[in-house]
């Protein structure tokens, strides 16, 4: 099936998609900062640029978009029904992508905590944002 946009339109749409400072990302950041935590965003260094480093606690935090990285059994998580192949083919590199950034950073020592979008809803935020304080661990 094809595009139901013409490719300027098509275009247009996909060049508003942000990845960084997302909606749940900065829910994420408020959060941590609220609560004491320092926090350095996107380091290039690390593999798959972390969207938080911890770097006290050695912990990096991923906050992904349930479609975009293709999250499983998850509501928001619904493959178009237009130029699918090409739409599972991003989604799959991104989860790929994803697979060895996290295997990079736990090979160099970090503890990686993934939250993703669907976890930041109003019903489920509060009980996601307690579960990674408690998951962050205080260096001894």
């Amino acid at each position: 099936m094809a595009d139901v946009h013409n490719k300027a339109t098509r275009s247009y749409n996909m060049s508003m998609i942000k990845g960084k400072n997302t909606k749940p990302e900065m829910l994420v950041r408020r959060f941590l900062h609220a609560n004491g935590y320092r926090y350095r965003l996107h380091d290039k260094k690390l593999p798959g640029k972390p969207d938080i480093v911890l770097p006290k606690y050695n912990t990096v935090i991923f906050v992904h978009g349930c479609f975009w990285h293709g999250h499983e059994n998850c509501r928001y998580y619904v493959v178009p029904k237009t130029r699918t192949d090409w739409w599972l083919e991003k989604i799959n590199n991104n989860i790929s992508n994803d697979d060895k950034a996290i295997a990079s950073l736990k090979q160099l020592g970090y503890i990686v905590i993934t939250i993703w979008e669907c976890e930041l809803k109003a019903t489920t935020v509060q009980k996601t944002l307690n579960n990674l304080t408690e998951t962050l661990i205080e260096p001894s």
